[in-house]
């Protein structure tokens, strides 16, 4: 059995492992007199009128966390092949938990779906990938997640900053205790995962309560995932991906996440794929690592639309494939619609 002093030598350098030089150690407080954090402060007093001791009242109880500069280092969707970061929401547990999902919120989807034209399924599909329907929604403050990506990792800082930013605007304006909000290691909140400046630009008041609930209230939810697929170009209707037969030409791949390939020359190129109704005429083109190698896949309109939500084709097909299993074990048990 290792000593006191064994056992707090390697607890340190542990620590040590996940900070970067500079990093505040976990657990401590944020130094106000920072010059960054100064002028964040400032620029809070300056720009929106709130009271510096207000914010400095904030971040005085910020704690740093370097687990989550850690876990923002290595998301599943950048160390996993898609077919085990497939194998993490295509699961039986999630499927059924989304049928049952759909069938007690029935009402809510199929009227927001209606007045906003996204499908149920992409709606039903991002709440089962973000928090499987509410049940994870991540335990961290939301302050300590921002304070400690806006001021101890620097390869985010601006972003981070500016999300801060929003977040100490936002409970203003939505009555919200900045010190007792959770989510996740990226300051994402609620049932929808919303970053930010998410919540204050596309949350909407789907039941007409009068304010806005992201943590508890599913009809503002559903309301506000459609909300921010509608802002972001869904086109109702529309095709979202199509698989490709055969190997697609290294040429024929997107550059990034971009509509940048024409439909009508894909085909001339020789790619084997079916042309569903409501294709739009630009696609991207993409491949997905399988257990027998990569497959290939056209994505249209939509499927970009999903990709603004996370940045990343792995996440789009997780939150496409999940909506179309919900939406066939839930017609082969023969739901109501």
């Amino acid at each position: 059995m290792r000593n006191l002093a064994q056992t707090a030598f390697l607890a340190a350098l542990m620590l040590g492992a996940f900070l970067v030089p500079g990093q505040t150690p976990a657990g401590q407080t944020l130094d106000l007199d920072r010059p960054d954090i100064r002028s964040f402060i400032t620029r809070m007093e300056t720009e929106h009128g709130i009271p510096a001791a207000e914010s400095e009242r904030v971040l005085a109880q910020a704690e740093i966390q370097p687990r989550i500069v850690e876990a923002i280092s290595r998301p599943a969707e950048k160390v996993k092949p898609w077919y085990e970061y497939r194998a993490i929401f295509l699961t039986d547990k999630r499927i059924d938990a989304g049928v049952a999902f759909w069938k007690e919120h029935q009402t809510e989807l199929a009227r927001i779906s209606e007045e906003t034209g996204v499908a149920a399924e992409i709606i039903v599909g991002i709440l089962g990938v973000e928090t499987l329907f509410g049940k994870i929604k991540g335990s961290w403050r939301v302050i300590d997640a921002l304070a400690t990506l806006a001021f101890e990792y620097p390869p985010r800082s601006r972003f981070f900053t500016s999300e801060l930013e929003q977040y100490l605007l936002l409970v203003r304006e939505q009555a919200i205790d900045p010190l007792t909000a959770t989510g996740s290691y990226a300051g994402a909140m609620g049932g929808p995962q919303f970053i930010s400046s998410s919540y204050r630009a596309y949350a909407v008041d789907a039941d007409g309560d009068g304010r806005v609930d992201l943590w508890e209230d599913w009809t503002d939810i559903i309301g506000s995932v459609a909300n921010y697929f509608k802002a972001h170009g869904w086109q109702p209707g529309g095709a979202i991906v199509a698989p490709v037969a055969d190997a697609a030409p290294d040429d024929a791949l997107s550059s990034g996440l971009k509509l940048d390939r024409q439909v009508t020359e894909l085909r001339e190129q020789g790619l084997n794929f079916e042309l569903p109704a409501g294709a739009s005429d630009k696609a991207m083109v993409f491949s997905l690592d399988l257990e027998s190698g990569p497959a290939y896949w056209v994505g249209f309109r939509n499927f970009y639309v999903i990709t603004r939500y996370n940045r990343s084709t792995m996440y789009a097909m997780a939150v496409y494939d999940l909506g179309q299993a919900i939406a066939a074990r839930r017609d082969s048990a023969g739901s109501d619609t």
